[in-house]
């Protein structure tokens, strides 16, 4: 029998260079499936969300949750906590990795979830550290008390909550979306964040799914938003949807902060 013939440096020097170009190819493609891919399961925390919230609002006759922001207990997280306390993983945005333990969310939260205080009590709390997760909701549309609600006047017009899920602009006003923190509030007279990481009342303006985040609407649709484009929305019942931020009110995209410059403008 003759000598087999083994394989030379050069040859396996040159295998191994054909598998690092095809992983150096291969690589970006997989990154992108994964984003994409955590996208989806984004998307479907948010539906699970819509239903949630509309679930609540058929058993307290169409209104959304209290929303007594100088009561823990009546915030979203416990207010529809029988909704979700099965499916805790709804909390979470999968871009979020790492647990944040920066009050009210300060600080560069892109990566991360937020901690709140205590927020549960008694059956309620399962969590030693209070409420976490990575999606907020739009304080315009709380149904705050009447005899509440006067106090915040200066900061949160009373008139501009929606308060309820069957409005005619439904499909238009944002609900629940990618958060620093559990809330946040919107107007167009609003200038966006300077900095990237900079806490401001728009705390949905993060770039968390590649210049965009996600969010479900009023009636229940979902899909990615644009940074800019938040702008656009109808957060409350007197926001203007063609304020100075947007293309329509005559922003230019140097107007913008550096790091949304580059950013698709609406």
């Amino acid at each position: 029998m003759g000598r087999r013939r083994a394989f030379t440096l050069i040859e396996l020097l040159v295998v191994i260079a054909v598998i690092v170009l095809l992983v150096a190819l291969l690589l970006p493609a997989l990154q992108r499936v994964r984003k994409q891919t955590k996208a989806v399961i984004c998307h479907s925390n948010l539906r699970q969300w819509g239903i949630c919230f509309n679930t609540y609002a058929q058993d307290n006759d169409g209104y959304l949750h209290n929303g007594d922001i100088s009561d823990w207990r009546h915030l979203w997280m416990e207010a529809l906590w029988p909704y979700y306390r099965t499916c805790l993983e709804i909390c979470f945005c999968p871009t979020t990795t790492k647990r944040s333990f920066k009050a009210r969310g300060q600080g560069n939260e892109i990566g991360s979830t937020f901690t709140t205080w205590s927020v549960f009590s008694g059956n309620y709390e399962w969590d030693k550290d209070g409420f976490f997760g990575s999606y907020g909701i739009n304080g315009w549309t709380r149904n705050p008390p009447r005899d509440i609600e006067a106090q915040y006047q200066d900061n949160f017009p009373t008139n501009n909550n929606w308060r309820r899920l069957d409005v005619k602009e439904a499909a238009y006003i944002p609900l629940f979306l990618d958060c620093r923190w559990p809330d946040g509030w919107l107007d167009h007279t609003y200038e966006p964040p300077q900095h990237e990481d900079q806490s401001t009342w728009i705390r949905f303006c993060i770039n968390r799914h590649s210049e965009r985040v996600n969010g479900v609407f009023l009636d229940g649709s979902v899909r990615k938003l644009g940074l800019k484009e938040l702008w656009t929305l109808k957060w409350h019942r007197n926001f203007d949807t063609a304020g100075a931020w947007t293309k329509a009110g005559g922003v230019k995209p140097q107007d913008w902060p550096e790091w949304m410059r580059g950013f698709k403008d609406y």
